[in-house]
């Protein structure tokens, strides 16, 4: 399977990709923890149906130390219990900010509620900007219909210099 159309090869998606890895290193470095925003990303992405992103971001967790039987169960985390409660407000969070339309309403009160249980305000607003992101950068990688499989970790990190 081959993209439909690669985007870094594009000036003016390659100009924007740098300008949105440089905003997604703000979200890496923030005071949110690594493991939550992985945990995020990968659960927006199967949302989304992004196989690129879920490439990236599972193989980046497991890199990171994750482990193989977390990573399988994000897709029933409401049913497993190797998660924080902490998380699974996260994962509640990522589900209802990426499902938008199926609501009409977003993120609902009881979410919101238990997301600011665990999280400060710098969390809370790494959160809301990592949903934003990553639903964009699955929405990029479906439409091109880029590939996935073929990502190590690290691969970009030339890319956000």
């Amino acid at each position: 399977m081959e993209a439909r159309f690669d985007l870094m090869a594009n000036e003016v998606a390659a100009k924007f990709s740098k300008r949105f890895i440089g905003a997604a290193l703000v979200l890496e470095h923030s005071a949110l923890p690594a493991t939550t925003q992985e945990l995020l990303k990968i659960r927006a992405s199967q949302l989304n149906g992004c196989g690129f992103c879920l490439d990236m971001h599972t193989k980046d967790a497991a890199a990171a130390g994750e482990s193989a039987v977390r990573l399988a169960l994000i897709a029933a985390w409401r049913e497993a219990t190797v998660f924080t409660e902490a998380e699974r407000a996260v994962l509640a969070f990522a589900e209802e900010g990426t499902r938008l339309a199926d609501t009409g309403r977003g993120v609902s009160d009881e979410t919101w509620a238990r997301v600011r249980e665990h999280f400060d305000d710098d969390q809370v607003a790494a959160l809301v900007c990592l949903v934003a992101m990553i639903n964009a950068a699955n929405r990029m990688n479906v439409i091109v219909r880029n590939p996935a499989g073929a990502y190590e970790p690290g691969m970009f990190a030339a890319l956000s210099r």
